[in-house]
C-alpha cells in the first residue's frame, strides 16, 4: 500500500478526516455545522476542511453506507471528485431520500473520502474501433 501526504487546513473546531479501522479505505468526513435536511431535499454541508491533494491523486467523496441504510441520506453526486488543484472548502452535497427530516450536529460523520491515483489519457482519433462480444449492447442488455 502506497502512502502519500495530503496537506490539510482545518478551520477552528473542524475535525480532520480519520480512518475508523486499520482496514478502512475511506476516511470519515464530518459536519462543521448543525443542520437539517428536509425530506427529499438537498443541502450543501460544510466540513471546515481545505485540502492540498498531490498532483496525480484525486479525492472521491462517497456516501457512508450506514447513513444511507438507516437514514436514507446519500452524497448526491457520489462519488464527487476533488481535483488536485482545488483549494476551496470541502463541502458535501447531501440528499435526504427519507420521508422525515434528517438532523445532524457539528462533528457528525456524514460522508467518506477515498484517495485514488489518476491516469491521464490522450485520445487518438481513428476510423474504426475493435469489435467485442458485447458490441454495442447497452444498459440492461445482459438481462440484469
Amino acid at each position: 500500500m502506497q502512502m502519500f501526504e495530503v496537506k490539510a487546513k482545518v478551520v477552528d473546531g473542524a475535525i480532520l478526516p480519520a480512518y475508523q479501522t486499520d482496514g478502512s479505505s475511506g476516511l470519515d468526513l464530518t459536519s462543521y455545522e448543525d443542520g437539517i435536511i428536509d425530506a427529499f431535499d438537498v443541502k450543501l454541508v460544510r466540513t471546515g476542511l481545505f485540502l492540498e491533494i498531490p498532483n496525480g491523486i484525486e479525492g472521491q467523496v462517497r456516501t457512508r453506507s450506514g447513513l444511507a441504510l438507516k437514514n436514507r441520506v446519500i452524497v448526491l453526486n457520489s462519488p464527487g471528485t476533488i481535483d488536485s488543484d482545488y483549494r476551496g472548502e470541502i463541502k458535501l452535497i447531501l440528499m435526504n431520500l427519507g420521508k422525515e427530516q434528517f438532523s445532524y450536529r457539528k462533528g457528525d460523520r456524514l460522508a467518506q473520502i477515498i484517495f485514488s491515483q489518476v491516469m491521464k489519457v490522450k485520445f487518438k482519433v481513428v476510423e474504426n474501433i475493435s469489435a467485442t462480444s458485447r458490441g454495442v449492447g447497452g444498459f440492461g442488455h445482459t438481462g440484469i
